[in-house]
């Protein structure tokens, strides 16, 4: 095998791809993993995290993220943080090629592990205001919101789990949900309607957010009756869902119309050779534990394609 030709490049440091680290690395193969920023992805800033198995008390996000990345590296795993700008195929599909702004890179296979960021509600006020009010991360912001009225936007897991985290700082949190009921499991939901400091206000959607230097308020449509109403707050907290992180892989793989990457149950994508786990696939459930289910098999998977183009599988 050419030397400059490695194994398995692994794109992005969340559960998924630092799961797949871990089974690469094991299995001796010769595989770097390239995370743009830290390692962890969305886990890393999530406050508490209560349904991973093993953890009966719950964990938070961030010592379970370093837990991951402890045991990837205990095998050898190698990160080099840069961003991924482009992918590219040869024409027999065998060698792929990365393009980061520092450096270019070559592999037999491709985990992609880009996971999503979170979705903006795109109004008015909201990239005006963005760090000066408006947040996308109650554990990284919410303790300058200490004593102050916050606004919530969302109704699902991370929206109304940021909420009960907010009580600890903020003096009321108004939690605004398009609908008439949470989206989110019953015990996270009891938990908020239970909180005397959270107040919910169904079937409305935010139109805008107001303030000269800061956050000073959220304006809110009822969505039965279409009348607007003004809420004055100190910050807004913004969880409506993610965009999946595949611009990169735009028109070399195939994917729905929000731009989650198609694959099959081996984790394979369009292109033989290239695989996807975590966030980024298109699938029913986003969680912690089936990111680093998808992240394990990608890794098995992608192991036994590359054994195969090579000869070296076991027979």
């Amino acid at each position: 095998m050419p030397e400059n030709i490695l194994d398995i490049i692994i794109i992005g440091g969340g559960p998924s791809g630092l799961t797949a680290g871990i089974y690469a690395a094991r299995a001796r193969m010769n595989v770097l993993l390239i995370e743009k920023m830290g390692c962890g992805g969305q886990n890393a800033i999530t406050d508490w995290i209560e349904n991973y198995p093993g953890f009966p008390e719950g964990i938070s996000g961030f010592e379970l993220s370093g837990k991951f990345e402890e045991q990837a590296k205990k095998f050898g795993l190698k990160i080099a943080f840069e961003e991924v700008k482009s992918v590219s195929v040869d024409a027999d599909s065998r060698i792929k090629t990365l393009k980061t702004a520092e450096n270019q890179y070559s592999a037999y296979s491709v985990i992609i592990a880009s996971g999503a960021e979170y979705k903006m509600l795109d109004i008015p006020g909201e990239l005006d205001l963005r760090g000066r009010g408006v947040s996308y991360c109650a554990t990284c912001d919410g303790p300058f919101f200490r004593g102050k009225e916050v606004v919530v936007v969302g109704g699902g897991d991370s929206a109304v789990q940021e909420a009960i985290y907010l009580t600890r700082f903020a003096s009321k949190v108004t939690i605004v949900h398009r609908r008439d009921r949470f989206r989110a499991t019953k015990i996270l939901s009891d938990r908020a309607l239970s909180n005397n400091k959270i107040q919910v206000v169904w079937n409305s959607t935010a139109v805008k957010i107001s303030g000269k230097d800061k956050v000073e308020a959220i304006s809110i449509k009822n969505v039965v009756s279409g009348v607007e109403s003004e809420i004055a707050c100190g910050g807004v907290f913004i969880f409506v869902g993610h965009s999946p992180n595949t611009v990169p892989f735009s028109g070399l793989l195939k994917m729905d119309d929000k731009g989650y990457i198609f694959t099959d149950n081996d984790m394979g994508t369009s292109v033989p050779g290239i695989f996807c786990c975590g966030d980024s696939r298109n699938k029913l459930l986003r969680q912690v534990v089936t990111a680093a289910g998808d992240g394990a098999t990608a890794a098995f998977a992608a192991q036994e394609y590359v054994e195969n183009i090579l000869g070296t599988s076991y027979k």
